[in-house]
């Protein structure tokens, strides 16, 4: 256990961090799986910003690598124009 009270307080504020980052990760990752297993093109369509601007965010936030988010970006893309 830390012994100074700045590094008592850093503990307090990585762990908040943390489990906002888990939180704002999941949410995500939840919503691409929903995207992933829709068959109809239009909603799927209506579902693409939303989970684009996620990555985004999380992205931009540096929870994940800007080329992961990519990446996802584009395999959802791929999906969502295999339905149409």
């Amino acid at each position: 256990m830390p012994q100074h009270q700045s590094a008592i307080k850093r503990m307090r504020q990585n762990e908040k961090r943390r489990q906002r980052n888990k939180s704002q990760k999941s949410a995500v990752r939840t919503k691409m799986k929903k995207l992933r297993a829709t068959e109809d093109y239009e909603a799927a369509k209506a579902l693409l910003p939303e989970v684009k601007s996620g990555l985004d965010r999380l992205a931009s936030k540096g929870i994940i690598h800007k080329n992961k988010a990519a990446n996802y970006k584009s395999k959802l893309e791929k999906h969502v124009q295999s339905l149409a």
